[in-house]
């Protein structure tokens, strides 16, 4: 696998990769935007920070690209939804840095409260005063935290600990983990009115960007200290310039910007004003975050080739990682029945459901049910279909996707269900996991009990004496060895299904006689994917 790495990652992160024969790593820093479009071709993988945009442009050159890793926690600098399109995998770092940007909060947020870059300015320049830089303590303040994830979460707990009543408002955190944490849940009104101190760790997109605006400022009580140590843009900088200039904000701290480096007016006055203190986007700036993060996308890479779960992957559904080692049999039954299913089907494909019934039901199936589409649409197209990019080409493809629960299972505890529409036919498929392996127990309205194996033969026809003679028969006659069969049976129409295991394939004359001596109303050859998934599939199994 050939990598390329366009901005300045730790050397010592990276020695996983330096160290695997099977990766060409190039560091190619500071190259332009012409150069590194003509580059990007002959590359499978990119690492980068938030110097290189990741765009339209770039995905479009990167032919081989299979996946971007950013070496750190945010991603508004790679084109997502973009490279989902195409299939490309985008990884992150999250948990590198979540230590320094939660330190450099509170760092700021101290140096502002007790004027520690005024006072070193002046002792430098050989004054001594002390009354100018009078502080303010952070015990019994009423601070409030948006955004009560892996950054958030530190903060508030480093909160606690200087004696603040901490306010934290999310609307994808629990209420348990915010008692955990010792911190109360509350809308973003109530943080605006009630805290002396806010801080926002939130990540930038449309939900977030301007989120604190003039109408929020007006909420804020008159003194109340304002910190942006997440990304620029969330914070109404505006607002946050007239609110200083005016008052009602007493001062804070900032470290990132809605331009990096910033050059307009606007920003300039910003950094420029006396009642804050600003760093140039320094939160993941020390030295254990860069080894962390670069690490973590090391991995996340070696996971790729290793055909692993990945961890960290924004744009493929994913179980929590708890639950991972149980669900994998389920990926793996999900995607054997998705391969045999679909090559039951002549037509276009119409609608596809998929069916969770007993104990799985009441988890999150949604990676389930992408791995299943991304196995079905790969037999039927001719681009590469993996978890990133499945939903979106059944999307343009006209093709419905619906997801059914019951914690009901009749059987067995638990069983997948796969339904298939096309060309107003319905087929339907069920299976579990026996011992850990997947099998097959319902096809239509028969019940069935098999392994799918890679060569096999399914056959309906009119239940009569003499039908499985004659296939043994005419399978004989051309060498094909029948390693197991499974019959069903339909009393009420006098109709049987027969499925084979066979040592090798079947020929399609072959098919065929056998087609004419039992006048079966349905015959198909089935050649299954031999092992796992193919890497591109993104599932891990």
């Amino acid at each position: 696998m050939k990598i390329i790495v366009t901005d300045e990652v730790s050397p010592e992160g990276l020695a996983l990769l330096t160290q695997e024969p099977r990766i060409q790593l190039d560091v190619r820093l500071g190259l332009k935007k012409e150069e590194l479009l003509a580059a990007i071709g002959d590359y499978e993988a990119i690492i980068t920070r938030s110097g290189t945009q990741v765009d339209r442009s770039l995905l479009d050159a990167a032919k081989k690209l299979k996946i971007v890793a950013r070496a750190g926690v945010g991603i508004d600098n790679v084109d997502v939804e973009y490279a989902s399109s195409k299939g490309v995998i985008v990884v992150n770092a999250p948990l590198g840095n979540t230590n320094s940007a939660a330190e450099h909060t509170m760092a700021l947020l101290l140096s502002f409260c007790r004027n520690v870059t005024i006072a070193n300015s002046s002792l430098k320049s050989g004054e001594w005063k002390r009354a100018p830089f009078t502080g303010h303590e952070l015990k019994g303040k009423t601070a409030g935290v948006i955004g009560l994830g892996k950054v958030g979460g530190r903060v508030a707990t480093r909160l606690k600990a200087f004696e603040c009543e901490v306010l934290a408002c999310d609307p994808y955190i629990s209420v348990k983990r915010a008692h955990d944490l010792g911190v109360k849940l509350v809308s973003h009104d109530e943080i605006y009115k009630n805290c002396d101190v806010i801080t926002v760790h939130t990540p930038l997109n449309e939900e977030t960007k301007g989120m604190v605006g003039a109408r929020e400022f007006g909420l804020m009580k008159s003194g109340v200290i304002i910190l942006n140590v997440a990304r620029g843009g969330i914070i109404e900088e505006q607002a946050l310039l007239d609110n200083l200039d005016s008052g009602k904000v007493l001062g804070g701290a900032v470290d990132v910007w809605s331009e990096e480096p910033p050059a307009t007016d606007l920003l300039k006055k910003l950094i420029g004003h006396k009642n804050l203190v600003v760093t140039p986007h320094l939160g993941a700036n020390t030295f254990e975050a860069q080894v962390n993060v670069a690490i973590d996308v090391s991995r996340e890479i070696l996971n790729y080739l290793d055909d692993q779960p990945l961890e960290n992957a924004v744009n493929i559904p994913r179980f929590d990682l708890a639950l991972m080692d149980q669900m994998r049999p389920f990926l793996n039954l999900m995607s054997v029945m998705c391969d045999f299913g679909i090559q039951l089907v002549e037509k276009n494909l119409e609608k596809v459901t998929f069916g969770f019934a007993g104990s799985i039901a009441h988890y999150d199936c949604s990676p389930l049910t992408v791995c299943g589409l991304s196995a079905l649409l790969n037999r039927m197209v001719d681009q590469d279909v993996n978890m990133v990019n499945a939903s979106l080409i059944a999307e343009q493809m006209g093709i419905d996707v619906e997801e059914t629960k019951t914690t009901h299972a009749d059987a067995f505890s638990n069983v997948i269900s796969l339904v298939i529409e096309a060309g107003g036919t319905r087929k339907r498929i069920s299976g579990t996991l026996f011992e850990g392996a997947p099998r097959i127990v319902r096809l239509r309205d028969y019940s069935m009990d098999f392994s799918p194996e890679e060569h096999m033969l399914l056959l309906h026809y009119g239940d009569r004496p003499g039908m499985i003679g004659k296939i043994g028969t005419i399978m004989g006659q051309h060498a094909i060895n029948i390693a197991s069969m499974n019959l069903g049976r339909s009393v009420n129409k006098d109709e049987a299904m027969v499925i084979l295991s066979l040592d090798s394939a079947v020929p399609a004359n072959v098919v065929e006689e056998i087609k004419i001596a039992t006048e079966a109303t349905f015959i198909k050859a089935v050649h299954m994917r031999v092992g796992n998934c193919p890497r591109s599939c993104g599932c891990g199994i």
